[in-house]
């Protein structure tokens, strides 16, 4: 069974900061991580592999500097993974950046399996699962909380819903993307960290997946970020004086009056 990660390195710092020129996240500077959610992906991807055999196959577009996040990849478990970086990548919305995934992908080989992250920490759409699959034209399902079985060519699994759970079945090749409450991701061993120090980490860019220069990085994508800003909350205060009672009064009539009552 061949298997295939996607995974994306983020900044860890909970409030990133935006280049104003760009409205770009400014990496440089900040800590990266493997994506929360894909690294959920990889551990069930481990698993399926533990449990049916094969091979698991990490792909992740970025950075050069992004190797070590795709080596600590292999120290978890993955047998290989792919960086994909070219300056013609930079700016990709969901839609370029599915389509650059999708060319890896087939350029790999065969697969029966891509396991993605619902979402990623920094982008937080949750759309590349899908549009990938779309792109793979094979089936997608998303918000996958547990994997029943793999038999027959089939997959059958449980995704989540906003009633609960919902049982699914679909034929591999198949696109899933997970939820944490699918697993706990393991900690790699010491050996297994040493071993991935050594990972051979292959770059592929614009030339060797083949793909159109127009359908790929700022210039291949559909939507572009115009601007970015945080809110800006302002707070007014009062402070009631007076007895309790005179207190409780005054906050009955401005709650009447603001409509909340």
């Amino acid at each position: 069974m061949n298997i295939i990660v996607c995974l994306k390195t983020v900044p860890e710092a909970t409030e990133v900061k935006i280049d104003p020129a760009t409205n770009n996240l400014v990496r440089q500077g900040t800590k990266n991580i493997i994506n929360p959610l894909d690294a959920y992906a990889l551990e069930e991807a481990v698993r399926l592999k533990e449990k049916n055999g094969g091979k698991v196959t990490v792909i992740s577009m970025g950075q050069l500097e992004n190797k070590d996040t795709l080596k600590e990849a292999v120290s978890l478990g993955a047998d290989e993974a792919i960086l994909l970086s070219d300056a013609a990548f930079t700016g990709a919305d969901t839609w370029a950046t599915a389509n650059t995934l999708a060319a890896a992908i087939k350029k790999s080989g065969q697969f029966d399996i891509v396991v993605c992250g619902r979402q990623t920490l920094d982008g937080d759409t949750g759309q590349v699962g899908p549009q990938l699959a779309e792109m793979l034209d094979v089936p997608v399902i998303t918000n996958v909380s547990k994997i029943e079985e793999i038999a027959g060519g089939q997959i059958r699994l449980q995704r989540m819903t906003d009633e609960g759970h919902a049982v699914v079945q679909a034929p591999l090749p198949v696109v899933i993307t997970v939820t944490k409450e699918i697993n706990v991701p393991r900690l790699p061993s010491l050996r297994s960290i040493i071993k991935s120090k050594s990972a051979v980490i292959p770059v592929w860019g614009l030339a060797n997946l083949g793909v159109d220069p127009a359908k790929v990085g700022l210039v291949g994508s559909y939507t572009k970020v115009t601007k970015l800003f945080y809110p800006d909350r302002t707070r007014k205060t009062t402070v009631l004086q007076g007895e309790l009672k005179v207190q409780v009064d005054l906050l009955c009539e401005k709650l009447k009056d603001s409509g909340l009552v």
